[in-house]
This record gives C-alpha cells, sequence and structure tokens, in this order.
C-alpha cells in the first residue's frame, strides 16, 4: 500500500522517515520528494508498505504526530494516477 506523508521539513531524511514506519512492519520503499533545482525537500514524500494492515496501523498511529516540531499529515496515497486536464477553449468575444 502506497502512503502520503506530508507536512515534512526540509531536513528530514528518507532513512529517519523510514524508521518511524518500521516500527509497524516491513517498509518496501521511501521517497521524499525534492525540488530538482537545490535538492531542497517539497515537504512531502511516500512510504510503500507490502502490508495492508500494517499500513492501516501505520498510519493510524502517525497521523498527526509532532516530527521536528511539526505535525506530519500520514493517509492513504491517491491511487487514481494524473488527473485530467481540462481542454483549453478560447474565448469568443
Amino acid at each position: 500500500m502506497k502512503i502520503y506523508v506530508g507536512n515534512l521539513t526540509e531536513y528530514m531524511t528518507e532513512e529517519a522517515l523510514k524508521e518511524a514506519f518500521e516500527a509497524f512492519g516491513e517498509v518496501e520503499s521511501v521517497k521524499i520528494i525534492k525540488n530538482r533545482f537545490n535538492e531542497r525537500s517539497k515537504g512531502f514524500g511516500f512510504v510503500e508498505m507490502p502490508s495492508n494492515s500494517e499500513a492501516d496501523k501505520a498510519i493510524k498511529a502517525l497521523n498527526g504526530n509532532i516530527v521536528d516540531k511539526k505535525p506530519i499529515k500520514v493517509n492513504h496515497a491517491d491511487s487514481g494516477g494524473k488527473k485530467k486536464k481540462k481542454p483549453f477553449r478560447r474565448r469568443s468575444y
């Protein structure tokens, strides 16, 4: 199950995030999204856990917890993929 983790500080590392989730079960992967120009964290990331029950426990336990003086947001990641763009319409005058 893919889990969204938001409101992260720019100093959060993937290793520290993995350790937080490993307390609830096996972690397949951790990815903190970074700005491609300066390599700073954008403040969110994703964690993948193979067991849905372990992932649900981690979500319930970690959502709202204070990490680096900020409450993090943890919930199921949207599995819908990219959203459709609205078609471009010209204005008629």
